[in-house]
């Protein structure tokens, strides 16, 4: 504003001072006749000025040239933002940016298999800080490049002395939470052309033993001592017989080492692998089982590094994917492992780029708004919010305007104060929460689209265009088109239909499944999502329903939940929410799960008093939240019959550890289905009655 002021200021001054000149000088054409103004006249003019005024106007001009030299530049888009991508001849759509006769297979051409691009890391790095880790309370602690390098080494040529093959066919097992060992362990496969499977306690005990047995795993490594004997209890069941050993990250007492030799598993520590033995020659990677990870990472690295290529090689990562991070020399760092305490390592490690899920963008924005405990302070919010949000819809993105400073420092200091880019993923972002948290963090925040089958992503947004309600236009690594979906009146020729993907960063197939693996991938190599895609006027695309999870109703009428689901998730209180129906009903039901620090103060406001667990079990709590959701459902243009008409607040999270939740954080519905059955069919019989 200061400097709005100033510059205003000089701007008036600069004009008052050449409308005196020229009256001075239209008074001397009239004295000596029509005559054109010389140098020699401006000058007399000027040196006529009292010294005061003089010193005034180069004082005015100075700001005004400082104003014009440092006022804040938009980011340069790759592609115009109202074309962003364009029909392909063999079908689809792909990006504007990249060579258009070819789509991306990898970024740089001394990286094309992962050992390469570890490689590519160490060179530019210098042996600089690679994976980090730290202690509660304590600072982070960094492993260099050749160390990560020579223990992934070390590991790899161990599990060869041990037996394992050198080739594409040999599955190695890696059971545990993300950590430097993690990484290397995958770099040790890497190295010499095995093929890591993550396996987690999640999924379940059942998915474990399928996914052992079904990949032919001999050797699991695994952080945790906990973890260990959930493998040795399959062993002693006689359920996995194919596992012969367990390598243990985390420290192990004799007692679980005889209880391995009893039922004929060896079990060992990390370390001793890596001690006994000595790296084999020409480790190498293998082209076939990696251009997948390669072709994805390019195709973000094309679409982002006319943004902000600095983040790539100077700033230290948080939980991003290693290999973009590596091949540019940059640093990884992981947090303890409790969601608790990720603010804490979020000011210690100070991170530069940071990838979420929208429901940690949802918690950051209710907390935010729920410490403005007042309607003046909300407003001021707000307000600051659409002046900063202003700038950004001009492309503009930075953390020192005077917003910043007022507002917003606080909360980009909670993030550690150097983030330069967000990626938001694996479910949708409210506009709102999108649209306020790219004005109140300083930083480029970036929504992609995709899945596992398709190596994380397949569109991303294009730097410069800030708006919301789209998920971006195709990588440079893929095509992407829509497919007709009768059933449900979505049609390819209308700009409607399945998103269906297709490039280097798609799968080969699911692990001895052909029939699955041709229910998704068909003949032409297009990989069916069973999301329901739109594509707007200016290239990107909207996901506007789900093809999977749709069932009907007992009149006929066909719905799609995760859609309702992503309306009412809007709601100010709602944390968590599952929306059930069935054909033997007419009506849809839900259960719900309040967020524990706005749902109360928002319940205060309504008038409605108690703690978090009393206002759960509160009917007029619950009737509040039901018209909440109707509202947002109206709001967003849902028919009658896709509003629930009975919810069940529930006041324990969905997680992970309930097994409730997938590990990217989705809800698993048909768990959710089995957890409520019982709940679901009260709610039911309360509203016949």
């Amino acid at each position: 504003m200061l400097a709005f002021v100033l510059v205003s200021g000089s701007l008036w001054i600069l004009l008052e001072l050449s409308s005196t000149l020229m009256e001075k000088m239209q008074a001397q054409e009239m004295i000596s006749g029509l005559r054109i103004p010389e140098m020699d006249d401006i000058s007399q003019f000027f040196l006529s000025l009292p010294t005061s005024t003089l010193v005034g106007i180069g004082a005015l001009t100075a700001v005004l040239t400082y104003w014009l030299a440092t006022r804040p530049r938009p980011i340069k888009p790759p592609c115009s933002l109202q074309h962003q991508s364009e029909e392909h001849e063999g079908g689809g759509r792909r990006s504007m940016m990249g060579d258009r006769t070819k789509l991306l297979t990898h970024y740089h051409d001394d990286a094309t298999t992962m050992y390469e691009v570890f490689q590519r890391g160490l060179r530019i790095s210098g042996d600089g800080p690679c994976l980090g880790s730290r202690l509660p309370n304590q600072p982070y602690k960094w492993i260099s490049y050749k160390e990560v390098m020579a223990r992934a080494e070390h590991l790899g040529s161990g599990l060869l002395h041990q037996g394992c093959k050198p080739n594409p066919n040999q599955f190695i097992g890696v059971f545990a939470q993300n950590r430097p060992e993690w990484i290397i362990s995958e770099l040790a496969c890497y190295t010499y052309s095995m093929v890591v499977v993550p396996l987690y306690d999640t999924l379940g005990p059942d998915a474990i033993r399928f996914i052992i047995n079904t990949a032919d795993i001999s050797t699991v490594i695994c952080d945790k001592v906990e973890k260990a004997q959930v493998l040795l209890e399959n062993v002693e069941r006689k359920e996995t017989p194919g596992l012969k050993r367990i390598i243990l990250m985390d420290a192990f007492d004799s007692a679980l080492e005889e209880r391995g030799r009893s039922c004929n598993i060896h079990v060992q520590a990390i370390q001793e692998v890596e001690c006994r033995s000595s790296p084999c020659r020409n480790p190498k990677g293998v082209m076939l089982s990696h251009g997948n990870v390669i072709a994805d990472f390019a195709g973000f690295l094309k679409v982002t590094d006319v943004s902000d290529p600095l983040s790539l090689s100077t700033g230290s990562f948080y939980c991003f994917h290693p290999a973009v991070v590596y091949c540019h020399g940059g640093r990884i760092g992981f947090y303890q492992g409790d969601i608790r305490l990720l603010p804490d390592d979020m000011k210690a490690l100070r991170p530069t780029i940071f990838p979420v899920v929208p429901r940690l963008l949802n918690r950051m924005y209710d907390k935010i708004f729920s410490q403005a405990n007042s309607q003046w302070k909300r407003w001021l919010l707000n307000f600051a919010a659409k002046r900063k949000g202003a700038e950004v819809s001009c492309g503009v993105i930075r953390n020192d305007s005077i917003w910043d400073k007022i507002f917003f420092s606080r909360i980009q200091n909670s993030l550690g104060g150097r983030l330069r880019m967000i990626i938001t993923g694996a479910a949708p972002t409210s506009p709102s929460v999108l649209g306020f948290l790219r004005a109140a963090l300083g930083c480029q925040v970036y929504e992609a689209y995709g899945q596992t089958e398709c190596t994380a992503g397949c569109t991303y947004t294009t730097p410069g265009d800030w708006t919301t309600g789209h998920v971006g236009a195709p990588l440079p690594c893929n095509l992407i088109k829509l497919v007709d979906v009768p059933e449900k009146n979505y049609f390819a020729s209308k700009g409607e239909g399945e998103v269906c993907v297709k490039g280097p960063n798609v799968f080969k197939g699911y692990l001895k499944d052909p029939e699955r693996t041709a229910e998704t991938l068909d003949p032409d190599g297009w990989l069916h999502t069973g999301d329901i895609g739109k594509w707007l006027p200016n290239g990107t695309l909207k996901i506007i329903d789900r093809k999977k999870h749709i069932f009907k109703l007992a009149q006929g009428e066909y719905i799609s939940p995760e859609k309702i689901e992503n309306i009412y998730i809007r709601s100010e209180p709602v944390a968590q929410l599952y929306v059930h129906g069935d054909s033997l009903q007419s009506c849809l039901v839900g259960i719900v799960v309040p967020d524990p620090e706005v749902m109360p103060e928002w319940a205060k406001k309504k008038g409605i008093l108690g703690t978090y667990k009393d206002l759960c079990k509160n009917t007029e709590l619950k009737k509040a939240i039901i018209d909440d959701l109707v509202r947002l459902g109206k709001a967003s243009g849902l028919h009658s019959f896709e509003q629930v008409k009975n919810i069940y607040i529930h006041s324990e999270m969905f997680s992970i550890e309930n097994g409730l939740l997938t590990p990217t954080l989705k809800a698993k519905r048909p768990e959710l289905k089995e957890y409520f059955k019982d709940k679901i069919e009260q709610l039911y019989s309360s509203i016949s009655m």
